[in-house]
């Protein structure tokens, strides 16, 4: 059997193990938060070091991409370091390849038009591919790395923009702390920022990691498309309730659970057992048409109008049974 385990230094709340089952092979898919606590982190990897066919961390990235630019981060850093024996994984691998064609397949299956849609991107430079080919099929993003990643109320409008500021402000940022530019432990239940909320109500579309999106989401998403990953059936009723209208994670669901790109990237690279620095994109590519990937969509009107339409015919059926009751 092989065994999948996230390391996060997100809330141990959203902790989760599945088993399931791949090309006729049993697999663990585990999930470990440390709520902020680095040191438990790295902790937890030497101890599973060598036991495990594959780790993901998640909490924090091991690199960030901005363009061809890649920057190491800090943090992500001391978590790879401290394994020797174990591939790890941050998920920036998958997000350049399966969220690219995530977007490609909603725009080509005509389940979400891009064209002159509004979509907040929370943080572009976390999820640069699926920014990119969201531009490509003529969305106009409004771009939140700053809002969101450095709590400073100024969007951006175009990559080229972002582009030029990480060119300044990356290799600074790369070199923070990770509890200063994500959202892990307490820091996720931060009180929504009003000058941050409005740019919610400005999109159509609402996209990126769901911890960004969580941390200034207002009471108030009637008609929003969110297209993320990582949500737990709690963060799937909270959508529900303050009126999304679809839900698009871009991993599958296993167990009623999207997990994050890192453990996805964890499971590929445990089953195409070849050196990790030998993995190219290509070979994601054909090993999640061989797994047969496909974003998890939950249209919650589509639902409302079922829920109405089966409250309806209940309706009729009552009323035709009194009448033939006492005619």
């Amino acid at each position: 059997m092989k065994r999948i385990v996230s390391i996060s230094l997100g809330s141990s709340d959203r902790d989760h193990k599945v088993e399931t089952e791949i090309f006729g092979e049993k697999v663990q898919i585990e999930r470990i938060g440390t709520d902020g606590d680095l040191a438990k982190a790295i902790s937890l990897l030497r101890e599973l070091d060598g036991t495990v066919d594959a780790f993901g961390i998640g909490g924090i990235d091991l690199y960030i991409y901005v363009g061809k630019k890649r920057y190491i981060l800090r943090d992500g850093k001391k978590m790879a370091s401290a394994v020797k024996k174990t591939p790890i994984v941050d998920g920036s691998g998958l997000k350049n390849t399966l969220e690219r064609r995530v977007v490609d397949y909603l725009q080509r299956e005509e389940i979400v038009s891009f064209e002159g849609k509004r979509v907040l991107m929370v943080c572009a430079a976390d999820r640069y591919g699926m920014a990119e080919e969201m531009i490509k099929n003529g969305a106009q993003l409004i771009i939140g790395d700053l809002m969101f990643g450095l709590g400073i109320p100024i969007p951006l409008y175009s990559l080229d923009t972002l582009d030029r500021l990480a060119r300044f402000v990356a290799p600074l940022v790369s070199l923070l702390p990770s509890k200063f530019i994500y959202p892990s432990g307490n820091k996720k239940e931060k009180k929504p920022s009003r000058r941050v909320a409005k740019y919610y109500y400005e999109a159509e579309i609402i996209a990126g990691d769901f911890h960004y999106i969580k941390r200034h989401m207002p009471e108030n998403l009637e008609g929003k498309i969110i297209i993320t990953n990582t949500v737990t059936q709690k963060d799937v009723e909270t959508l529900r309730d303050r009126g999304a209208a679809k839900l698009i994670t871009t991993t599958p669901e296993f167990n009623g659970r999207s997990f994050g790109t890192n453990v996805m990237e964890a499971l590929l690279v445990a089953f195409l057992e070849k050196p990790q620095d030998e993995i190219t994109p290509q070979d994601y590519s054909q090993m999640i048409e061989k797994m047969g990937f496909n974003p998890r969509i939950l249209d919650f009107k589509a639902e409302d109008f079922s829920k109405k339409d089966k409250a309806n015919v209940e309706k009729l059926e009552g009323e035709s049974e009194r009448r033939l009751i006492y005619g």
